[in-house]
């Protein structure tokens, strides 16, 4: 069901703040400085899993001071819902993953099947290495057993937005982690 912008600013007015701009940009720098200490010398290919990742994936690609490679891919199960359905494969990446260190950026790892079937997709390319990094993960169950290598907020089970993260199309340029009032 789409919504008026109108309706998505009175969602962002009554929403719960998760985290502010400070708390995700310090979320941010330590993620960085962990996948430098792990990546620095892998030439790594960035992959921004859009389009929710494209504003975390900014914001950590200044943080990360060696030499890398960005591409992008568009697989989807959520669109413009608020709940998953089948995978949608929108664009693969334009680089050859052959033999390359493959690092995917994600906004949220919430059941983890989009992220799975991302990093199989890129070790039947050919990448030698498959690594992952996500904004927020959600705390519940439902987890398709993937685990992100690199993890900046971790969040109760909640509809977010934010970062990256939209609400039903809007909201994605929020400057902080929101919870949907319930």
């Amino acid at each position: 069901m789409s919504v008026t912008p109108e309706q998505a600013s009175l969602v962002y007015q009554q929403a719960d703040c998760l985290y502010n701009q400070e708390q995700v940009e310090a979320a941010i720098d330590a993620m960085a400085v962990s996948i430098a200490k792990r990546l620095i010398d892998k030439n790594p290919l960035v992959i921004c899993v859009m389009t929710g990742a494209l504003i975390p994936m900014g914001h950590l690609l200044t943080r990360l001071d060696f030499p890398l490679q960005i591409d992008y891919i568009h697989a989807t199960r959520y669109g413009a819902n608020t709940s998953g359905s089948e995978l949608e494969w929108i664009t693969n990446p334009h680089k050859s993953l052959t033999g390359r260190v493959v690092l995917i950026v994600d906004d949220i790892l919430d059941e983890g099947e989009t992220l799975a079937a991302i990093m199989d997709f890129c070790h039947k390319q050919g990448a030698e290495a498959v690594y992952s990094a996500v904004l927020v993960e959600k705390m519940h169950e439902r987890k398709s057993g993937i685990k992100a290598d690199f993890v900046g907020l971790q969040i109760e089970d909640r509809y977010v937005f934010g970062y990256g993260m939209d609400y039903k199309g809007f909201l994605r340029n929020v400057a902080g982690i929101y919870a949907v009032k319930e």
